[in-house]
């Protein structure tokens, strides 16, 4: 298989047709709106992710009759030359007896040295999964046999992690225990070898008060080299917890400005040093969901509507492509995942 390099001219044509778009609607930073697919041999779809290739970009999510069902699989599409390709089935949840489990929530992530992997999980529920990975050097053409992480390790539970400076990978994680109602907990997980072995590191628990239970966490990355992590709560607000030491130890877990519905937010810091979230800007349902920009992590500008009508549009996933672009994939209306590209120039 081809090892993936540096990606340069597929992005640059879709710059072009962004501006071809600004045209149309030039005081919006939204250049690009579109569905991955169309139709699918699945009627419900959750939990996207995308990466960047060395030839386009790479979309996964899992796919099935609906979440929890056994026929549940992760699939895939590529964006190479202006277009989404159809979907694939590329992990599922067949067992060596012949059972088979629900998958959940991939996770694409560069690792470096050409090899794109996909963490995802499998089993009953999210109190009981563990966490899978299958790796591609060839942009998401092919794939290597699934191996399963170590026992403890769960992978990034639904982010992508960050690498550091010095090489160090960090993901968010969380569990969620067996007890109705269950306890939220988030975590993470360090590594230094790039993916070889993983540290387990808990935030603080608080000095008074009860802990804030939660899951999900996003990574942002300070330009003074703090760490803050936000992500999804039960408590109507979206959490942050904070490192100084890339991630060795991190603060008690507090609650934000930020509401939250209960659902899953993404973030991303961009090269330019503000910060994008990606979330329901409500506490009830999720609807809206839109995009917030911050100088600082903490005060938030006024939101970037992305969907507005009645439904669900839920479980967001963000990055920042090598032509600045913002790139969000999230899921609408349980039924397709849509890809919404954005300037960040625009957005002042």
């Amino acid at each position: 298989m081809a090892c993936v390099g540096v990606y340069h001219s597929p992005m640059m044509r879709l710059s072009a047709a962004a501006l071809a778009l600004a045209v149309l609607a030039p005081s919006s930073p939204i250049v690009r709106s579109e569905f991955i697919y169309e139709e699918a041999p699945f009627p419900s779809a959750h939990a996207s992710t995308i990466v960047q290739t060395s030839d386009g970009l790479l979309a996964a999510w899992f796919g099935g009759t609906r979440e929890r069902a056994p026929d549940v699989g992760i699939w895939t599409s590529r964006h190479v030359n202006g277009r989404w390709s159809a979907p694939v089935e590329v992990a599922d949840g067949v067992q060596s007896d012949g059972g088979r489990y629900p998958c959940w929530n991939p996770v694409l992530f560069d690792m470096g040295a050409g090899a794109i992997t996909l963490f995802y999980k499998v089993g009953p529920s999210p109190s009981e999964w563990w966490g899978m990975t299958i790796v591609t050097r060839d942009g998401g053409q092919t794939w290597s046999d699934r191996q399963r992480l170590p026992k403890g390790v769960l992978g990034p539970i639904k982010n992508k992690p960050v690498r550091l400076s010095d090489g160090t990978i960090i993901a968010g994680s969380s569990t969620e225990s067996t007890e109705n109602p269950s306890v939220w907990r988030a975590h993470f997980e360090r590594s230094e070898d790039g993916g070889q072995s993983w540290t387990i590191v808990r935030p603080s628990m608080p000095t008074s008060g009860p802990e804030v239970e939660a899951i999900q966490p996003s990574i942002l990355i300070h330009t003074d080299g703090r760490l803050q992590a936000i992500g999804r709560t039960r408590s109507l607000r979206v959490f942050e917890t904070w490192s100084r030491d890339r991630g060795r130890t991190w603060s008690p877990l507090a609650l934000t400005s930020l509401p939250n519905p209960n659902s899953g937010i993404d973030a991303v810091t961009l090269r330019d040093g503000r910060h994008v979230v990606v979330y329901n800007h409500t506490t009830q349902g999720r609807t809206p969901l839109d995009v917030a920009f911050s100088s600082d992590g903490e005060k938030w500008d006024p939101p970037i509507v992305l969907e507005s009508d009645p439904g669900e549009y839920s479980y967001p996933a963000v990055i920042q492509t090598s032509d600045g672009l913002i790139h969000i994939t999230y899921t609408w209306k349980r039924e397709r995942i849509k890809h919404v590209v954005i300037d960040p120039a625009r957005v002042r």
